[in-house]
């Protein structure tokens, strides 16, 4: 077991070889730990408030998960004004702002405020201004407990010290409590850390916890000197490795349990005497420290109200989306070219008979229409897993994502998919007493398998799995729907499919409606296919249902699913 007690304004290195449990005192410190664990962890004396904790204490992760196509303040003033309390005063945006105008000089990222944070397929900023950028938005909650796992991991050891000096600047400035999980920081490195607490493995052992500056000459005293011109970090880790050639981690495991347990137990209990603010008082006079007037302190897991969450969310995604040509290209350019392409495929169409030819265009469209928003996926898996690493920080809800996302991208694919009904329609010549029953059928496959891929992309843990899980319900709904597979040909006992099928609906009721214009003519051919008049409102409320109840299991498979893991 592991004790101790840290004061504010400290920034503490926490060390130890691969498979000391770094990682995983520091999520049980945060309340980031899934698994079971036994232990207590208390905040100025009291036991840590579920519903409160996160509101004072931020975490940053190890990876860097935000939009590509976001710019640096943007992603600090994000994460500024969903941790604030809510303000009716005007000053509190200028006040937002240079706080921000700060924390981008504290951290070295003045010069690239504007730039976008890029990734993968997007220029943006470095690997070391992208790490410092998430720190900044783990300080610009402005918590009290900053909890940070390996921040210097990957980077250069010019950015790694770039990093930890940020780090102590915001814990001296703003008394905030700074924890760090490090590797092997060089010695200019470990010089800028207040406490140490040194691990080791099989199992995690504390064998120190003390002063930075107090480290080396205790270990001496333990016996092992620091040999000059020696990164004193080095030797720890050489000394603490089980299996190592200069292990002695048993050693000073001992020397740790006669030395200094006995004292830090003392600390931890006078620490525990002397009980300091809870997490509702805390946030209070954070309240009065920032001479906030209007609203009164929410106290819950959010800073502020959807409303508010939403307000924030919505031009996010706006951007983001404006910003990125393949987002506009996919749901907006390529149906329109498809559109031109089958549109040149059957034009004139309409001017004949109905027969075996319209019966193919209508299945085409319905087709293409149903296929709309299957693209999206890799991308809605994308933000789903910036969503969680910022959902588990309580920024928002996982309801207002999911509405923002809905807001943008659902006219997006919409504007595509009329557009390319539109033009295949105008191609097709056909009369414009059947627009309203196509364009209206078209839409309604629309909405509904929008919501089936947005469900899956919910659902699924990456982009190849969720074209996996897409294809059998799109193999379904494309053989059962009258041509391909129709109610005459296919077996008994499989022609409840139809009874669900929406394209199975669609369809019916287009050939229906194109067949009664004909005056019957070529009846006989529609009879051959098994279909029967009258089931349009059967089909329509069938839609519908499928919809509503698609999109309330996204709902549920955001809030559920593939959350962080730890």
């Amino acid at each position: 077991p592991c004790s101790g007690h840290f004061e504010p304004g400290q920034l503490v290195a926490i060390m130890g070889p691969s498979g000391c449990g770094k990682s995983t005192l520091l999520d049980m410190l945060a309340m980031k730990k899934t698994s079971p664990f036994d232990g207590e962890v208390l905040v100025n004396g009291h036991a840590r408030d579920p519903a409160l904790f996160r509101r004072i204490a931020a975490y940053v992760g190890q990876e860097d998960c935000m939009p590509s196509h976001w710019k640096v303040r943007e992603a600090l003033e994000f994460n500024a004004n969903l941790k604030r309390q809510p303000n009716s005063e005007g000053s509190s945006r200028k006040k937002v702002g240079d706080f921000i105008d700060s924390l981008l000089e504290a951290f070295g990222l003045t010069g690239v405020a504007d730039t976008y944070i890029g990734g993968a397929q997007v220029r943006g900023i470095s690997g070391g201004q992208r790490r410092r950028v998430t720190l900044a938005r783990g300080v610009a909650a402005k918590a009290s407990i900053l909890f940070c796992d390996e921040p210097t991991s990957g980077l250069s050891a010019t950015d790694a010290e770039l990093c930890v000096k940020a780090l102590r600047v915001v814990a001296k400035r703003m008394n905030v409590l700074v924890l760090v999980v490090i590797h092997q920081p060089r010695k200019e490195v470990a010089k800028l850390f207040d406490t140490l607490v040194l691990l080791t493995s099989n199992p995690g052992r504390m064998a120190y916890f003390g002063p930075m500056a107090q480290a080396p000459p205790y270990i001496s005293a333990c016996g092992y000197p620091i040999p000059d011109h020696v990164n004193p970090t080095d030797l720890y880790l050489d000394l603490l490795t089980p299996g190592a050639e200069l292990d002695v981690s048993d050693a000073l495991v001992a020397a740790f349990a006669e030395r200094q347990k006995p004292e830090l137990a003392k600390i931890v209990d006078e620490a525990f005497a002397g009980r300091g603010q809870t997490a509702k008082e805390m946030l209070i006079a954070a309240h009065e420290q920032q001479g906030m007037q209007g609203q009164g302190v929410r106290f819950g897991a959010y800073a502020v109200p959807f409303h508010a969450q939403l307000r924030m969310l919505l031009p996010r995604k706006v951007r983001t989306t404006l910003r990125n040509p393949a987002a506009i290209g996919m749901q907006i350019l390529m149906p329109t070219v498809m559109g031109v392409v089958l549109g040149t495929v059957f034009q004139g169409i309409g001017k004949a008979s109905f027969s075996g030819p319209q019966m193919q265009f209508v299945f085409i469209l319905l087709t293409m229409l149903s296929l709309q928003s299957l693209p999206l996926m890799p991308v809605l898996i994308e933000e789903r897993t910036f969503m969680k690493h910022e959902t588990s920080e309580r920024l928002y809800m996982e309801s207002a994502h999911i509405l923002a996302t809905m807001l943008v991208t659902v006219p997006l694919s919409l504007i595509g998919a009329a557009s390319q009904t539109l033009i295949i329609y105008a191609f097709a010549g056909l009369p414009s007493e059947f627009l309203p029953t196509i364009l209206g059928w078209t839409l309604l496959l629309f909405f509904m398998f929008d919501a089936l891929f947005q469900f899956v992309a919910a659902v699924a843990p990456d982009g190849e799995q969720a074209m996996t899980m897409a294809t059998p319900w799109l193999v379904v709904f494309m053989l059962f729907n009258g041509v391909v597979v129709t109610k005459a040909t296919a077996p008994i006992f499989l022609h409840w499919v139809f009874e669900i099928s929406p394209t199975s609906y669609a369809l019916q009721a287009i050939v229906l409606r194109m067949t009664e214009s004909s005056g019957g003519e070529n009846n006989f051919y529609v009879k051959s296919m098994g279909f029967q008049s009258g089931q349009d409102m059967q089909g329509i409320a069938v839609i519908l249902c499928m919809t509503i109840l698609l999109r309330l299991m996204h709902v549920l498979a955001l809030r559920f699913l593939n959350n962080i893991q730890k």
